[in-house]
């Protein structure tokens, strides 16, 4: 995507920054000869970055993130002062590189780095004992050797820049429906009517995650060619319960309670339950929507499942469907804070009437994208998320469907929801029949 010239206002912020943040590595890793030398260290750690901030700045084309160079600087400029932190606590090298190695596999997420990060610290922090080094030294040293390594070793990037703020009509594979506040929650769509307008209706009856599944035809996917059951599941969602059995892998599990405790809970949103057992507090699903003021065709589309002891949210999708080139697609907007989640799927008929979902696929837009959504002029600053897939298999098995809803990391299978879908005892309901 082309995007638009950076004016100088955010060229001066991005300098900025960058000058604070040398300055704080400067003074960290001058401040043991004394505070005349951390004064002159700070002076030049800001001069440095910020110099090499607009020079990548310059050189930075349309789409693509800063230099990697730029990156690495300001990723050993950041991890200094803690550095500098554990070395007055008393921490020697070996710790102190170990764990500035750990930070940096920990944020570069999959499974090789976050194992090669530690590695590569200790074995560099065992060398740093025969060199005089400061902590602060040996941080921002070690934070170099990760990120210049880890470039050479894992060259296919996991996260590429998309957009750099343009209209949403230019993506339509991206939900452009971000949380404006820090917590999602159940209420979510409720708060999305009262911002935006329209009618809004809470736990709509009768109603479905898609319109019409003819909306979704393309040559990989025939509609007629679905069993009554998938395409009434789509269409009319509420009228079934969904149980759901999360098979988490092993290796993923301390990271993910991890997660679900820091970000999940807090957040409201992404909170998969970890066990059955957590399973057996029983699942709330129900969908809001919202249909702008003088129209009857349902706008936002909200699939919203919660605990039903407590509401605690699971999970709140915005699912939209779109077309592009004779094809039909499904979005799933996950709004964050300020921004927005989305998996976009294409259909595949499976055999035996049933659908197949999925985000692996040679096509443009099949993926998963994180968007930043300006507040004040509503354009979106995108990356694709190359290192994960999902695929969704809904199929039916003798007289319920089942489903099972795959996810992958970096290549790595880490979660498999297997659903059993039943129609609701009580649909139609009574006043209906009568």
């Amino acid at each position: 995507m082309t995007a638009r010239d950076r004016g100088p206002a955010d060229l001066r912020v991005a300098v900025g920054s960058a000058a604070a943040i040398g300055a704080v590595a400067g003074a960290a890793l001058t401040g043991h000869r004394g505070p005349k030398a951390a004064g002159i260290g700070a002076l030049a750690g800001a001069a440095a970055l910020a110099t090499s901030e607009r020079i990548a700045r310059a050189r930075q084309r349309p789409g693509e993130l800063p230099a990697l160079w730029q990156r690495i600087a300001t990723s050993a400029a950041l991890i200094a002062p803690l550095g500098w932190a554990a070395d007055r606590a008393g921490a020697g090298p070996v710790v102190v590189a170990t764990g500035a190695g750990a930070l940096g596999g920990a944020l570069g997420v999959r499974p090789q780095k976050v194992l090669f990060g530690p590695a590569l610290g200790a074995a560099l922090g065992s060398a740093a004992r025969r060199v005089p080094l400061r902590g602060a030294a040996v941080a921002s040293g070690t934070m170099v050797a990760y990120r210049t390594l880890s470039a050479l070793l894992f060259r296919d990037a996991q996260v590429s820049l998309l957009a750099d703020r343009v209209a949403a009509r230019d993506l339509p594979f991206v939900v452009p429906r971000e949380a404006r506040s820090r917590y999602v929650g159940t209420g979510y769509v409720r708060e999305l009517a009262e911002q935006i307008g329209g009618d809004y209706v809470e736990d709509a009856a009768d109603a479905g995650i898609v319109a019409s599944m003819d909306d979704l035809a393309g040559p990989e996917f025939e509609p007629a060619a679905l069993d009554p059951r998938v395409r009434e599941f789509y269409e009319h969602t509420t009228r079934f319960r969904l149980d759901i059995e999360p098979e988490w892998r092993l290796w993923v599990r301390p990271g993910y309670l991890l997660y679900r405790s820091l970000v999940a809970r807090p957040l409201g949103q992404a909170n998969v339950p970890m066990n059955q057992r957590a399973t057996q507090r029983g699942i709330r699903s129900r969908i809001d929507t919202i249909t702008p003021p003088g129209e009857d065709t349902v706008a936002v589309r909200g699939w919203i499942r919660s605990f039903a002891d407590t509401d605690e949210p699971i999970y709140i999708g915005i699912y939209t469907t779109y077309r592009h080139e004779e094809r039909g697609y499904v979005s799933v907007g996950f709004p964050v804070p300020q921004g927005s989640f989305t998996a976009t799927l294409l259909p595949r008929a499976r055999s035996g009437g049933g659908l197949v979902l999925t985000s692996r696929s040679e096509l443009e837009h099949p993926g998963h994208y994180l968007a930043y959504i300006d507040p004040g002029n509503r354009e979106l600053t995108a990356v694709e998320v190359n290192g994960f897939a999902e695929e969704l298999d809904v199929y039916v098995d003798g007289d319920e469907l089942r489903a099972e809803h795959a996810f992958w990391v970096f290549g790595f299978p880490f979660l498999v929801l297997h659903y059993r879908i039943s129609r609701k005892q009580e649909w139609p309901p009574a006043a209906m029949q009568r």
